[in-house]
């Protein structure tokens, strides 16, 4: 099994930050840990780090239990843990995907076991894998899980597993104190809250009508063509939203809890691959998902809480960049008493709409077919007959794989590939 710095080595990471060392530092100390941290600090690696430490590479049962709120970070841990090379089996499980398949992937138990409370205390009732070596437990993000009304499952996860020896909890916020049925004993606290973040600014946009949408444009246009997210209220709002913004050719991604699970995690791989520079979201968005470095986030409706106000403006402004929270702000309307006095933003000079130069391609083949990055590169590169700058971010999935290429030749790629045998497997290719 690898060790931490040759794990380092492999995820290009130079140095740990002080919170990760901290963490660390407390994890080795077999107590309970509850670490609060903003998002995009490194909690995933602060905890993953340490914890595969403590794992018996000779047992064959679930070792380390992970519990997240939703599918999106239980997909972007199992994609962690995997690109650590530690050489440990991890599975995803969550709601959305096959419960069979989730069976027969567990009939070779995995060391690290990350899922949804939902799906895991599924399990659990169905003794699909046995408990009895899971001395880990990771409630991560764990305020978040109860918040979305998860309480009586982590609760019949907690007390389901008797053999934990230690316990990890992790939150963006401090609101939300720990339940006793968790069973935390003497934890030691990492409170990083107040630091590790960049310099966020604050600014209003002014809409002269009631109805934001034309100063939504406006404003959009004014900011250029830069990674960003619209935070709306309701998943109704997004597609009116959507909608208008479709109508001023402003290409976008959408994200919120009602979608089909492909459609959420393909509005994600086209925002991270840089095919869509904006994506309209609820709080869904607002923390414990792998996207990357935001330059604004813009409030088009104000939350009804404070802390969600935080977790929204905590996805610029992260590990020490800087970034901007704009609130969109109708002449009359009242502000609630957590938003300070902001000062106005002036958009009535145009810069570059948000256009992306990308294109995302799907392909038929992944892991299970052993098709890695590199042949899906290749097979861009040589048969595509692409510039190695016209390819971009390749994520490999178990069943597929998307690959984005500069938008100028994917119609051309998609003909050259399309139907081309890789690893003994015939690939089907589209644009998507």
């Amino acid at each position: 099994m690898k060790t931490q710095s040759e794990i380092l080595q492999k995820l290009k990471i130079e140095a740990l930050n002080p919170m990760q060392i901290e963490a660390e530092a407390a994890i080795e100390q077999r107590r309970d840990v509850v670490l609060l941290s903003p998002t995009g600090t490194g909690k995933t690696l602060a905890f993953l780090l340490p914890l595969i430490q403590k794992l018996d590479p000779m047992l064959s049962e679930v070792q380390l239990m992970i519990v997240v709120p939703t599918r999106e970070l239980a997909i972007q841990i199992e994609q962690v843990v995997r690109e650590m090379g530690a050489g440990y089996k991890c599975n995803a499980v969550y709601g959305g995907q096959s419960f069979n398949k989730d069976k027969i992937n567990l009939k070779r138990p995995p060391a690290i076991l990350v899922g949804t409370p939902g799906r895991i205390s599924d399990h659990l009732r169905r003794t699909t894998f046995s408990i009895e070596n899971i001395k880990l437990l990771v409630l991560d993000e764990f305020d978040k899980s109860l918040e979305i009304g998860f309480e009586s499952e982590m609760k019949s996860i907690c007390l389901g597993i008797n053999a934990v020896q230690q316990r990890i909890l992790t939150s963006a916020s401090n609101e939300v104190p720990v339940p006793p049925f968790v069973r935390v004993q003497n934890p030691i606290q990492i409170d990083y809250l107040s630091a590790g973040v960049g310099g966020l600014t604050l600014k209003a946009i002014r809409s002269p009508d009631k109805d934001k949408l034309e100063t939504l444009v406006k404003a959009l246009k004014h900011l250029g063509n830069r990674p960003g997210i619209v935070f709306c209220n309701f998943k109704d709002s997004i597609q009116r939203v959507s909608d208008f913004l479709l109508e001023h050719d402003i290409q976008h991604g959408c994200f919120f809890g009602g979608m089909e699970q492909v459609d959420r995690e393909r509005a994600l791989i086209k925002f991270r691959n840089g095919t869509h520079q904006l994506i309209i979201a609820t709080d869904l968005a607002a923390r414990g998902l792998d996207i990357p470095a935001i330059e604004f986030i813009i409030h088009y409706h104000l939350p009804l809480k404070e802390h969600e106000f935080v977790h929204r403006n905590g996805r610029t402004a992260r590990m020490k960049s800087d970034g901007t929270a704009y609130v969109i702000k109708y002449t009359d309307e009242p502000l609630p008493d957590y938003v300070p006095q902001l000062p106005f933003e002036d958009i009535e000079t145009e810069s570059q709409e948000p256009r992306s130069n990308w294109k995302t391609l799907f392909i038929s083949g992944g892991r299970k077919d052993k098709i890695s990055k590199g042949d899906i590169a290749g097979l861009c590169i040589k048969q595509g007959e692409i510039k190695s700058e016209d390819l971009g971010l390749i994520e490999l999935k178990q069943d597929c794989a998307f690959v984005a290429v500069k938008a100028e030749v994917a119609l051309d790629v998609i003909r050259k590939i399309d139907g081309y045998r890789v690893k003994k497997r015939k690939i089907r290719v589209s644009g998507i």
